[in-house]
């Protein structure tokens, strides 16, 4: 895949994982290959994701559920999952989805990254 195609971007911290969607639709043409790529990550042992919506204005259901899959595979390790860089119209779908009162949402990826420090430093 040329990076003309690429869909999101992945990048490997130390404590976390940060993928960045680079594409205005979450939708069902990149949830699929999304969801495929957080299971990927989980299974090489990264309980932290960050995802990164700064770029993206739209999601639908199927956006939602990698979003969902995300925080679950999360959960399942005992890690943190951040949602990150919310435009209004993807904000607004999870408020009415009720979904702002079972994801952590941060402001900006500066914002995630130290609340992932945070939740470390509590486990240790």
């Amino acid at each position: 895949m040329d990076s003309e195609d690429k869909k999101y971007n992945i990048q490997q911290n130390d404590n976390y994982t940060v993928i960045k969607v680079l594409v205005e639709k979450l939708d069902t043409n990149i949830a699929p290959a999304l969801k495929s790529e957080l299971v990927l990550i989980a299974g090489n042992g990264e309980k932290n994701m960050i995802i990164d919506l700064s770029e993206c204005r739209y999601c639908d259901s199927s956006g939602l559920s990698a979003i969902l899959v995300a925080n679950r595979l999360c959960k399942n390790s005992r890690g943190t999952f951040v949602l990150t860089g919310l435009q209004t119209a993807v904000e607004r779908l999870i408020t009415i989805s009720q979904l702002d009162t079972v994801l952590n949402i941060k402001d900006n990826i500066e914002d995630s990254e130290h609340f992932i420090m945070q939740e470390i430093t509590k486990e240790s």
